[in-house]
């Protein structure tokens, strides 16, 4: 009976993911192919914004409310630099972001104690989300960005679909239990697997002049550093005894569920199309 119960609800959570799935996929196509760079760099807002909406509560829980207010304002801020300045805008945003969380710091100090990691969960939130998924609008400005980043999702979206479902049903070895008891091993080279064809077949259909070997680099060491991004962000939650992030993708979880391994896909696969592939 318990057996049946615990199928019929993850059988319902993964038509949730895929209703959601399907829904934000539709959505983000329509906004990358037939709307301007502003367009993208509004959702990267409102993604970074509620990205920084749920760290806040998973690192800092209640109170703390001049550290939130900061991350909200460089959650809408960097993203605008990215938008309107060059590779120096965004350095020096990166820069000043830190140097205001310190002055602002040392400003409020009245207490005999306080915290000096408040000031660190602050910095590490700022570049581990506003700064990394505005890539996304670096990724836009370069010559057939609108691909480039639909590959990316390509890249993320294939192999966690295969890694979700081989896991599911043949998977045997944990990954990495203590830090997410679902991943296993099988599951991992299903992902590599999955998102490798995926952009292959992209690659084919819509990147013809791209050389077929560094398609296999960027989505071979790109699965891993998406993997690796995922198990990152479950581990934050982990470390604060969290299971989802948030609850605003019904069947995903919060933003930063969706969002764990593109921050890091995204800043990669823009390197290495603009330092390697030129």
């Amino acid at each position: 009976m318990r057996g049946g119960l615990k199928a019929n609800r993850m059988e319902s959570t993964l038509l949730k993911r895929w209703i959601t799935g399907v829904i934000l996929a539709a959505a983000v196509l329509i906004i990358i192919l037939f709307f301007s760079i502003n367009a993208l760099a509004a959702v990267i807002i409102l993604v970074s914004v509620g990205g920084i909406w749920e760290y806040n509560n998973i690192v800092f829980g209640k109170g703390n409310y001049k550290e939130k207010i900061e991350g909200f304002i460089f959650a809408f801020v960097i993203p605008l630099i990215f938008l309107i300045g060059d590779a120096d805008a965004v350095i020096m945003a990166l820069s000043l972001s830190v140097m205001i969380v310190f002055i602002l710091f040392l400003w409020k100090i009245s207490e005999k104690k306080f915290d000096i990691i408040n000031v660190i969960k602050v910095i590490f939130g700022i570049i581990y989300i506003p700064f990394l998924v505005s890539h996304f609008i670096l990724l836009r400005k370069i010559p057939d960005g609108e691909l480039w980043i639909i590959f990316v999702l390509v890249l993320a979206f294939i192999g966690d679909t295969a890694a979700l479902y081989v896991g599911k049903y043949f998977g045997k070895r944990k990954l990495i239990p203590l830090v997410s008891p679902g991943k296993t091993v099988e599951g991992t080279i299903a992902l590599v697997i999955g998102s490798v064809a995926g952009c292959l077949i992209f690659k084919l259909l819509f990147l013809p002049q791209i050389p077929l070997f560094h398609v296999v680099i960027i989505s071979f060491f790109g699965s891993i550093i998406g993997q690796l991004g995922d198990l990152f962000e479950s581990a934050i939650k982990r470390n604060y005894g969290q299971k989802d992030a948030g609850f605003l993708l019904p069947g995903h979880g919060g933003v930063l569920d969706r969002l764990d391994c593109l921050l890091l896909i995204a800043p990669f696969v823009y390197y290495y199309l603009t330092i390697v592939i030129r």
